[in-house]
């Protein structure tokens, strides 16, 4: 059954061709009634070709939608990568974003400009080099704020059973039209404190990783809430950044 129906598909499609083949060489000569009922018919078929190209090829593409794989130090107790660098989202980007935008229900945006020239956007990633499926594409035009950062909220995993042994990896590829600088800040709320570690991103090196060491916090462990990361960026006028990926994951330092 399966075969018979696989025949008649192939058939209906072969027909299909032929009809549009043989309608596109009538076309410079056809009456102009027909030719508007083909043309109408054409763009009703070319919506749906459209529609099942765009999702197929954002299926196929690499690398997999959903895909949570990438390198973890050894040790590691909980890792993790941001919704939006894993699956699609519904609502995929945003111009003239005003502070306190969200993009996903991870992260937001905030700054202090009067009038926002920024967008934020969700972008597939297709290179063979990536891991993650998507990645984060920020545009900044005229910038008259003095300070601009995404924040992105950790889940409860990271704060769970977390000590001031562990240590806190934060691994991002970044693409940079232009020459600035980003700092990462850590914030752990615990009781009414809350402690913060500032790293700047290596940008010259290709996967940029930066660690954050609790060893040397004041945290109160019994006390701890949340916790989020603040992604700052210096003088980011009239330039694009790319997050192709961002990750996380957290071990504790080996004891001597």
């Amino acid at each position: 059954m399966r075969m018979r129906s696989a025949l008649v598909d192939w058939i209906v499609h072969r027909r299909g061709l032929r009809r549009w083949a043989r309608a596109a060489r009538r076309a410079p000569e056809m009456p102009l009634d027909e030719l508007r009922r083909e043309r109408s018919k054409a763009r009703k078929l070319l919506f749906s070709l459209h529609e099942m190209t765009a999702v197929a090829e954002n299926r196929l593409a690499l690398p997999m939608i959903g895909s949570n794989a990438f390198p973890k130090p050894h040790g590691t107790d909980w890792a993790w990568r941001p919704a939006l660098w894993n699956l699609p989202l519904a609502y995929p980007g945003m111009s003239a974003a005003p502070t306190k935008s969200k993009l996903g229900d991870e992260l937001t945006l905030f700054h202090d400009c009067a009038r926002s020239e920024l967008t934020l956007r969700q972008v597939r990633n297709t290179r063979e080099a990536d891991l993650a499926p998507y990645g984060l594409r920020m545009d900044v035009f005229a910038f008259d704020g003095s300070f601009l950062s995404v924040v992105l909220d950790l889940p409860h995993g990271a704060v769970d059973g977390l000590k001031k042994r562990h240590l806190l990896r934060m691994t991002t590829i970044v693409e940079l039209e232009k020459p600035l600088e980003i700092f990462a800040r850590l914030n752990i709320k615990h009781g009414p404190n809350t402690e913060q570690i500032v790293r700047e991103l290596p940008l010259h090196e290709d996967e940029i990783i930066v660690e954050f060491d609790l060893a040397y916090s004041a945290l109160n462990e019994k006390r701890i809430e949340r916790a989020w990361v603040d992604l700052i960026f210096e003088n980011p006028e009239m330039s694009q950044v790319i997050l192709r990926d961002l990750t996380f994951s957290r071990r504790p330092r080996a004891e001597f």
